[in-house]
This record gives C-alpha cells, structure tokens and sequence, in this order.
C-alpha cells in the first residue's frame, strides 16, 4: 500500500521575488498599448504590489501627457 501524503510533503509554490523598477516600468507601459503575454501578466501580479503600479502609473500617464504637450507646442511653434 502507498504511504499516505504528510501534511509538509505539500508543493509550496515558491514565492516570486519582488519586481524590480524596470519590470514595473515595462508593465505599465505594456498595459497603456494594451499589448502582454498572460504569462507576463501573471508573473507580475504575483510579484508587484498594486501601489507600485498605480504610483507607475499615474507617472507613466502624466510623463505621457507632458510629452504630448511638448510636441503641441513645437508644432504649433513651427507651423
């Protein structure tokens, strides 16, 4: 007969380690074109906190807006 399972012969999914600045960079930006492998998106979502992607993204959005501006303006200035 088979010995029965112990309780701490369980699979332990390992923890993921946190992401980096980079990685949650390269998120939200695959996020704002709406473009990202659902095995990306679950590696992050297990590794980043969602107060780190919403600081990233509220920067990513206002770095966006900044720039659009610009490129207005420059327009504008040699039209």
């Amino acid at each position: 007969m088979p010995a029965e399972p112990r309780s701490d012969d369980r699979a332990v999914s390992p923890v993921p380690p946190p992401a980096g600045f980079l990685q949650i960079v390269m998120a939200v930006g695959a996020s704002f074109f709406g473009v990202r492998k659902r095995g990306d998106h679950d590696a992050i979502a297990r590794s980043v906190k969602p107060q780190h992607l919403i600081v990233a993204g509220v920067l990513g959005a206002a770095l966006f807006v900044l720039v659009l501006v610009i490129v207005v303006r420059l327009v504008i200035a040699n039209a």
